[in-house]
């Protein structure tokens, strides 16, 4: 678990790290900008990205198509690309939820819902456990539920594979977080929430190992995380449903759900599926704002062909 950022080494300024600082200080820059400016450039780095062809549109292409087979081929491309501008601003979003300042937070528009939920979960003496989804916008998001919902919130995380950029965002985050956990920290969650605290974990992506059962999602089978189930279990932790929107306008909604009943029962694939229906639910209310990117049928069952072929 860390709850304070690690010492800084000189060995991250050797020039294998260089890229990582040059990004780092490319999103500083970004996050000095003015919330509307900022969504502007986003919008416009988005335009550019939606134009680029690769392997993430093609994955995206794919996802959109099994997902949503009532679509038409013109309502899917319309789909499509405004999912891949979508991730124009989900890198201003990123920037400013880690680097923006407590005053640029503060300037944000947004609507906070069920907050009675939270308050009802730590009044019965229960921890938390926020459970959502990889939406574009996931970390400026935890960022507004702390610092304008006033709910102390911790996180899971998966490091990143420089070791600058690791040690510069997991600052950046502890900042506002109360702590933050790696995937293989299961039992430190556990005492997190335990002793009464809130922890935010979204379940939706492909992860590899045997901690997994295929579920449906959008119909077909997934290869869906088991760790909401086997969180909740051992900690007693109330399971409240996070979502969070970009609204058109400008600004997000943030909606905490009442927490789910008799959860987690004895039956391990139905308290998954239960997560997918949730998790597909708030995709559906927000299509374009998902990561569609992410190649969340990687993993098939057994005797299932590659879905991404």
């Amino acid at each position: 678990m860390t709850t304070a950022p690690t010492s800084f080494r000189l060995r991250l300024l050797a020039p294998d790290h260089w890229p990582a600082w040059i990004g780092l200080g490319l999103l500083w820059l970004l996050s000095r900008i003015p919330y509307r400016a900022l969504m502007m450039l986003g919008g416009g780095l988005g335009w550019v990205f939606a134009r680029i062809p690769g392997s993430r549109r093609r994955i995206a292409r794919r996802n959109i198509e099994r997902c949503f087979p009532q679509l038409d081929g013109n309502a899917r491309e319309r789909l499509l690309e405004d999912n891949l501008r979508d991730a124009g601003r989900m890198l201003a979003e990123f920037a400013l939820a880690w680097l923006g300042s407590k005053r640029a937070i503060a300037r944000v528009p947004v609507h906070i819902e069920g907050l009675e939920h939270v308050a009802a979960a730590v009044a019965a003496g229960r921890g938390v456990l926020l459970t959502g989804a990889h939406f574009s916008h996931l970390e400026l998001a935890g960022r507004l539920l702390v610092e304008r919902g006033g709910v102390p919130l911790a996180g899971m995380y998966r490091e990143h594979g420089d070791a600058a950029f690791e040690w510069a965002i997991r600052r950046a985050r502890l900042r506002y977080a109360t702590a933050m956990f790696t995937k293989y920290e299961i039992r430190a969650c556990v005492r997190h929430m335990r002793d009464g605290g809130k922890l935010w974990y979204a379940p939706d992506q492909d992860m590899r190992g045997k901690d997994n059962v295929f579920v449906p999602f959008f119909g077909i089978p997934a290869s869906t995380l088991t760790a909401t189930h086997h969180l909740a279990r051992l900690s007693g932790a109330c399971v409240i449903p996070f979502f969070h929107r970009r609204l058109a306008g400008g600004g997000y909604e943030l909606r905490l759900e009442p927490a789910l009943e008799n959860f987690p029962s004895a039956d391990i694939e139905n308290d998954c599926a239960r997560i997918n229906q949730v998790i597909e639910r708030m995709v559906r209310e927000a299509p374009s704002q998902y990561l569609w990117i992410h190649r969340r049928f990687k993993t098939r069952p057994p005797g299932h062909a590659s879905f991404y072929q």
